[in-house]
């Protein structure tokens, strides 16, 4: 017997997207995340996937240290450059095109 499951993809504009401005950080999510859920039920996720957001990080800025546990995690540079330093003191530069995957936790 086999069993056949479908996946509905409902399209979203840029202006339909949960979107904050931290001043260094200005942040699109696909899906509810940090304060933006009022359709939570609705854009949760997609299968394993949990958050898809668009991050436009100011120069000389970033995110402070801290932590993700049990993730994988790719980040994309569109452009300029983006640094990153991970608790084992291992830093990378990446640069426009570059892709970095990332594995946290266990």
């Amino acid at each position: 017997m086999s069993s056949s499951r479908s996946i509905e993809i409902i399209p979203r504009e840029s202006a339909d997207r949960g979107q904050a401005d931290h001043g260094w950080l200005k942040t699109f999510h696909t899906f509810s995340f940090a304060r933006y859920g009022p359709l939570a039920d609705l854009f949760m996720s997609f299968g394993s996937l949990r958050v898809l957001n668009e991050d436009r990080v100011a120069a000389s800025t970033g995110f402070g240290t801290h932590s993700h546990r049990e993730f994988e995690i790719f980040s994309y540079v569109i452009s300029g450059e983006l640094e990153h330093q991970d608790s084992m003191g291992n830093t990378e530069v990446l640069s426009r095109g570059d892709v970095q995957m990332t594995s946290t936790g266990t």
